[in-house]
């Protein structure tokens, strides 16, 4: 079974930076696409940032790249999204996602079983 535990949330200000962690457990050959999600009251559920373990691929939704930078650490079986220049539109409690998904379908929250709990991210103007 797996399991995805997020941390590293808070609140900052305009221009600052945190750095989100996804702690996963029981993740087989199944999982190919580790994903970052986030939703703001009110919206629907986005992707904000994908890779892809084995080719170590990345992608980005286009509201934060150049700001956002997805990773992996194998060894911890941990995945990091660190945010910089981060703007108030990113409030929002944001995902970790796992699955077996195409590259071309990651920034589709339906293709996903396995889920965090979710950590608040709020950014102040």
């Amino acid at each position: 079974q797996v399991q995805l535990v997020e941390s590293g949330g808070g609140s900052v200000q305009a221009g600052g930076s945190l750095r989100l962690s996804c702690a996963a457990s029981g993740i087989t050959y199944r999982t190919n696409c580790m994903g970052w999600f986030r939703q703001a009251p009110g919206k629907e559920r986005e992707g904000v940032a994908a890779i892809y373990a084995r080719s170590g691929k990345t992608y980005y939704a286009d509201s934060v790249k150049g700001r956002f930078t997805i990773s992996q650490d194998n060894a911890k079986n941990t995945v990091y999204l660190q945010m910089n220049s981060l703007k108030p539109e990113d409030t929002a409690m944001y995902y970790c996602a796992a699955d077996w998904v195409g590259a071309d379908l990651w920034r589709d929250a339906s293709r996903f079983e396995n889920w965090g709990q979710g950590t608040q991210v709020t950014v102040s103007s």
